[in-house]
């Protein structure tokens, strides 16, 4: 108790008051969070405002913005700086004032990226030279930090000249310009190019000033493409062709020229503003077909190399920028129609001979049969009338076999003169394409180059033989192979056919013949020159009822006398037998003479 002080009691204090809940007497409770307020900072949302770093830990900065409370930024948005430290001032944007548990949520980063924001839109419109780092490639382009943002440099903006490794680039600190900002996506374009292009205005003015046609210039091999090859001359660019290029044909400029290459060119031509200037390398050499050999004529041979194809012939080039054509029909003594690419590539190396030239024109034909003789020239002695030859079936038409004796004698098989018994309707019954078939020269047509052949001749004609086989009234065996409208078509021995009408088809019981049914026929015609033999089934059984009639009126007539009425029967017997096993013997007979002979 003797360590208690005597404090005085406040004299005017208000007990009353007190009691009521009134904590002061004098001063009105709206004064005193007036007087609060004024002391402390008023802040908004979505706000950059500086503050101070009061505490640190591991997770969190606690910094002092002179709000009511204390804001909290996660440690991790400070990872850029490990020397921040107590008392630090620092950039925060205002995420909330209160979140659910009543804490200021303050945030660096976003801070950061609001005043970066804020100083790229000012860049762009004081049109200010800022400096970036190229932090990385990206599809067409690089990523470059500008105050903290991620902007893109498209490639072609990097440098006025195209870019051929972009990798050498990055980790690099360059001057750019802010050429484009996208307010709604946050995004934005820098450019390299735009500084130096300034520069180069007045430099290419002066070049193109002095432009004219003829002129000679230096210049850089800037860029080659499948069309042509720009080139740099000096800050003003220009394009060769690629048919200016050389005299001789280009599959690729590349052929001709490298990357960076310096080379002489010639200006052909430009634009009134000059802007498009288009350049000529051929142009600085001599035309070829101006310094061709003088003594070159036609009918000389020459050596070239194949460098075109079409199906209707060839380009061969004798020297670079001197090319002639072989047309397919000089390609080969052969008539049929055949593609260039039967007979040479691109790139084959060829012998040829000159079969018109013009030089004025610069044009020449040229012909590669003519290295060997015309097959037509002696036909007579190497293909004579009756000489008989294997060919090759080349193509059918509804009339006949084209053939190929040798390579540009052909000749015509006609359907008529392929067999001398069958009756072709189509020569693929016969034979076909590419097979070899034995012909026989009928006939020699020199001026229009054509053979009349036969296959059939080379056989001995079987209708001699028929001739004395199939006599009118004899009978055979035969088989309906076809039913047409007129009739049908019936093969005999021998591989002979016969033809019978409708009429001559009808069966002894009255009944229609019908296909692949054997039957007996006699022969009613047989005509050697149209090789036609005529048959009939119905007669048979006719001849056989009229005989059965004559045999019964005998019977009448011979009623009186036994002896008449043998001899009756004895006729009638004769005449059956000589209808029937009479030309049965003599088929037997004439089958022997044949296969004998």
């Amino acid at each position: 108790m003797g360590n208690l002080k005597n404090i005085a009691p406040v004299e005017d204090f208000n007990w009353d008051s007190y009691e009521k809940g009134d904590s002061y007497s004098d001063v009105s409770k709206d004064d005193l969070v007036k007087t609060y307020d004024e002391t402390l900072n008023t802040v908004k949302d979505k706000e950059v405002v500086m503050g101070t770093v009061t505490t640190m830990n591991k997770r969190e900065v606690v910094v002092n913005i002179g709000f009511k409370s204390d804001g909290i930024v996660p440690m991790s948005e400070f990872s850029y700086n490990p020397d921040l430290k107590v008392g630090d001032e620092v950039e925060v944007y205002i995420e909330s004032q209160e979140d659910k548990k009543g804490q200021l949520i303050l945030s660096h980063k976003k801070a950061c990226a609001t005043r970066s924001w804020d100083r790229v839109n000012e860049a762009l419109e004081k049109d200010e030279i800022i400096k970036g780092y190229i932090k990385c490639r990206t599809k067409g382009g690089m990523i470059v930090d500008v105050f903290g943002i991620e902007a893109f440099l498209p490639g072609s903006q990097i440098d006025i000249k195209p870019i051929r490794d972009y990798d050498v680039f990055v980790g690099k600190t360059m001057e750019f310009k802010i050429v484009k900002i996208n307010q709604e996506s946050k995004n934005v374009v820098v450019s390299h190019k735009a500084l130096i292009e300034a520069e180069l205005e007045q430099q290419k003015k002066d070049i193109i000033s002095k432009l004219e046609k003829g002129q000679v210039l230096e210049g850089t091999v800037k860029n080659i493409t499948s069309y042509g090859v720009f080139i740099d001359l000096g800050g003003v660019d220009g394009l060769i062709h690629i048919t200016d290029l050389s005299w001789g044909r280009v599959s690729h400029p590349e052929e001709i020229v490298q990357l960076d290459q310096k080379i002489n060119v010639v200006i052909l031509d430009f634009d009134d503003e000059k802007k498009r200037i288009a350049l000529g390398l051929k142009q600085l050499t001599p035309h070829p077909w101006g310094v061709l050999d003088a003594e070159l004529k036609v009918g000389d041979k020459v050596k070239g190399k194949v460098v075109v194809m079409a199906d209707y012939g060839a380009f061969i080039e004798i020297t670079s920028g001197v090319e002639g054509l072989v047309h397919v029909s000089e390609m080969s003594w052969t008539q049929h129609l055949r593609s260039a690419q039967d007979f040479m590539k691109v790139g084959d190396e060829i012998e040829a001979v000159i079969l018109t030239l013009d030089r004025d024109e610069r044009k020449m034909s040229l012909g590669i049969k003519q290295l060997k003789a015309d097959p037509w020239e002696d036909i007579e002695s190497r293909f004579p009338v009756g000489s008989k030859h294997t060919a090759k079936v080349r193509n059918f038409t509804n009339f006949g076999v084209f053939v190929e004796i040798e390579e540009g004698v052909d000749g015509l098989i006609h359907i008529s003169d392929l067999s001398w018994t069958k009756k072709i309707k189509h020569p693929n019954e016969f034979t076909q394409i590419g097979a070899e078939i034995e012909v026989q020269v009928l006939e020699i047509d020199k001026e229009n180059r054509h053979l009349s052949l036969g296959h059939k001749q080379l056989e001995e004609n079987p209708w001699d033989v028929f001739e004395t086989i199939f006599t009118v009234g004899s009978i055979y065996e035969g088989t309906i192979i076809e039913v047409l409208d007129k009739g049908a078509v019936i093969s005999l021995p021998y591989g002979v056919e016969g033809f019978a009408t409708p009429k001559h088809l009808i069966k002894e019981d009255g009944s229609q013949a019908v296909v692949d049914e054997k039957l007996q026929f006699k022969i009613i015609e047989f005509n050697k020159e149209a090789k036609r033999i005529i048959l009939s089934h119905s007669r048979i059984h006719e001849d056989e009822q009229k005989s059965a009639k004559k045999e019964a009126a005998g019977k009448k007539k011979a009623s009186s006398k036994r002896k008449k009425e043998d001899k009756g029967s004895s006729m009638v017997s004769g005449s059956v037998e000589k209808t029937t096993l009479g030309d049965i013997e003599e088929l037997a007979a004439l089958k022997e003479k044949l296969s004998g002979k």
